[in-house]
């Protein structure tokens, strides 16, 4: 029941539709708070209040995106807006785009809700290969991590549709065991301080927090995902069910991830395709009440990390040289080089002189 309370809009909806009928004019009043984006609502008593954040969200008709010093959103790759959607890569093979926040996230408590459609021509396991959801450090870097960049800084929550690692084991003959088997479409969650690789063959499974099955394939009503950070507690969850409520799919405490990350989605087609379609991404700013022992405890961090799961330790790599610095190495490097040949010399010429004193 929490779940579906806790910041759903259907419940919202019905919240309304209640206060409506007990005091219109606050009805009115309510709804110009909403309208200007600004408004807080409140979730649970004394708990957190939500407050829009425009410049971290996109809905239609997709103002600010595009390519200039203005533009709030980035498009790459094969993305490109329509009417009622952004479109993150069509139903054909080898194709990527990506959509990227160009405001960096301050925000310590935040909820991102994403309405989502991916949808296509393939039939049972004839299609691929899902989307991304990302806050992370770097943006708009193309890569294999559907469509974005392999050891990535920051967090990624994957919608997975096609089994890879159930294909090659069918292919070398090996079963699962039911305990292991995993139903796709799958969402995922990964948590990367930088030295991590997504593991395709396996489906990220190495490297995952949790996951669910998630039936999301060509669905005639909407679908959703809500991305929630509070108090370095990280919960996924989802309505695709059309039954208008949140449904639980991931839950981790003890997420740290620092803040001035950026928003993102982003998508990949090889071999196998879909339409992945973004229709909207509303960002939500958190006010939780914290305790001074707790004010003390979530403190900024600076790289990300989950309590109690070791990550590879992080070795910045060195710059590179430049022209200068190269040259100087070279020339020092040779006249220390000469300096030691003349010295040798010198020597044994001396070892000489002293041994025919010696003989005579």
């Amino acid at each position: 029941m929490a779940a579906v309370l806790g910041s759903s809009g259907w419940w919202r909806r019905w919240w309304w539709r209640g206060l409506l009928t007990r005091d219109g004019s606050r009805m009115l009043l309510l709804l110009l708070l909403l309208g200007s984006g600004q408004g807080p609502w409140q979730v649970g008593a004394g708990q957190t209040f939500e407050y829009l954040k425009r410049e971290h969200s996109l809905s239609k008709p997709y103002q600010g995106v595009g390519t200039g010093s203005s533009s709030l959103w980035n498009l790459m790759g094969n993305a490109m807006v329509m009417t009622q959607y952004v479109r993150l890569t069509p139903d054909m093979q080898s194709k990527q785009g990506a959509l990227w926040n160009r405001v960096p996230c301050f925000l310590r408590d935040w909820e991102l809700q994403v309405h989502f459609k991916i949808h296509g021509q393939g039939k049972k396991n004839l299609h691929g290969d899902g989307l991304a959801i990302w806050y992370t450090k770097e943006r708009m870097q193309s890569g294999p991590v559907f469509g974005n960049m392999d050891k990535f800084v920051g967090l990624g929550v994957f919608v997975d549709t096609y089994p890879n690692e159930e294909k090659q084991q069918e292919a070398q003959k090996r079963r699962y065991s039911p305990g292991v088997q995993r139903v796709f479409p799958y969402i995922s969650a990964m948590v990367n301080n930088g030295s991590l690789s997504y593991d395709h063959e396996r489906d990220g499974r190495p490297t995952e927090l949790g996951g669910c099955t998630a039936i999301v394939r060509n669905l005639h009503y909407d679908t959703f995902l809500v991305i929630r950070y509070v108090k370095r507690h990280l919960t996924i969850m989802m309505d695709i069910d059309g039954k208008h409520e949140w449904r639980d799919c991931i839950e981790v405490p003890g997420v740290r991830l620092p803040r001035g990350y950026y928003f993102g989605a982003s998508s990949i087609t090889g071999d196998l395709s879909d339409n992945h379609d973004i229709i909207s991404l509303k960002l939500f700013e958190l006010t939780v009440e914290r305790t001074p022992e707790e004010e003390k405890l979530h403190r900024d961090v600076f790289l990300p990390s989950v309590d109690n799961m070791k990550l590879p330790e992080m070795t910045a790599p060195l710059p590179p040289l430049s022209g200068l610095a190269l040259f100087l190495i070279v020339f020092f490097s040779l006249v220390f080089f000469v300096f030691a040949i003349v010295i040798g010399i010198i020597l044994y010429n001396k070892w000489q002189d002293q041994s025919r004193k010696r003989f005579y």
